[in-house]
């Protein structure tokens, strides 16, 4: 199985490299189930590997003016100070077990994988229909105007939601950026890349003083995640990316779906309450 996972570290960082976002997606469901990591811990993982391979994917593009620093730089204030404060204080408060109903008993960590499924399923819809962000990508998209009020909701609510699951959110980002910031897609995509990391990376920060981590183990994914995205910035000059990223938003529903059928009727506690 471990073999199988170094392959699949490949795959976050290809997914990166290829439509901007879906690595996260997988790289909490590969610790899980192919390295054994806790589902709490693999949450403070994902951050340090998305966020790390998501930095050095952001500088080529970068390079080739894809990056807005403007409107990272909104986008991502909101965005890291609700990871970082969700990491260092949110999670921890969340107790173990969370609640039980009869003998139906909701562990933090089936907690942790039922919102991670839910937010695959979630991401899923907006890669398979993907309308705004084809639409976004014909040509000019006129002068940049900011939305203010709507930026900084949607990076506070992406924060949230990536220090509690442990995603980048580039699925949720990317429309953010065409819509209120009215950005070109290409450039949505770099941007959003440039956005994940910081807020990844403050946010495994949050996580220093409550886990004890495996720093092989964690070093080996990102490496292997890094090579990844490099050869997905190689595939995306040659690949459809929408075609890409509408098969891989199938991918993602299948396993979300999954993700949900284990924790409800697989897990100790969903076969004592069915």
């Amino acid at each position: 199985m471990e073999i199988i996972g170094y392959f699949a570290s490949v795959l976050i960082g290809i997914s990166l490299g290829l439509i901007g976002g879906g690595g996260s997606i997988l790289t909490v469901p590969v610790l899980v189930y192919l390295f054994g990591v806790d589902p709490v811990l693999a949450t403070a993982y994902s951050l340090f590997i998305v966020g790390s391979t998501s930095l050095v994917g952001a500088l080529p593009k970068y390079r080739e003016g894809m990056v807005n620093l403007k409107t990272a730089v909104i986008f991502g204030i909101p965005s890291i100070l609700a990871v970082y404060a969700t990491r260092a204080w949110l999670v921890p408060l969340i107790p173990n077990p969370v609640f039980s109903v009869g003998s139906f008993v909701v562990s933090k960590a089936m907690l942790m994988m039922g919102l991670f499924a839910l937010l695959m399923v979630f991401a899923s819809v907006s890669m398979i229909r993907d309308k705004k962000g084809a639409a976004a990508d014909n040509g000019d998209s006129g002068p940049q105007q900011f939305n203010y009020p709507m930026i900084l909701l949607e990076g506070a609510i992406v924060g949230v939601l990536t220090g509690l699951v442990g995603a980048g959110g580039g699925f949720l980002i990317i429309p953010a950026l065409v819509l209120f910031s009215k950005l070109p897609m290409k450039q949505a995509v770099g941007t959003s890349l440039l956005i994940i990391a910081a807020k990844s990376l403050f946010g495994f920060l949050g996580d220093l003083s409550h886990y004890k981590l495996d720093w092989v183990l964690l070093g080996s994914v990102t490496v292997l995640a890094i090579a990844g995205i490099f050869l997905g910035n190689r595939l995306s000059r040659k690949i459809d990316g929408a075609k890409l990223k509408k098969a891989f938003g199938w991918f993602v529903l299948v396993m979300g779906i999954y993700i949900l059928f284990k924790e409800l009727y697989l897990s100790p506690a969903g076969v004592a309450a069915h």
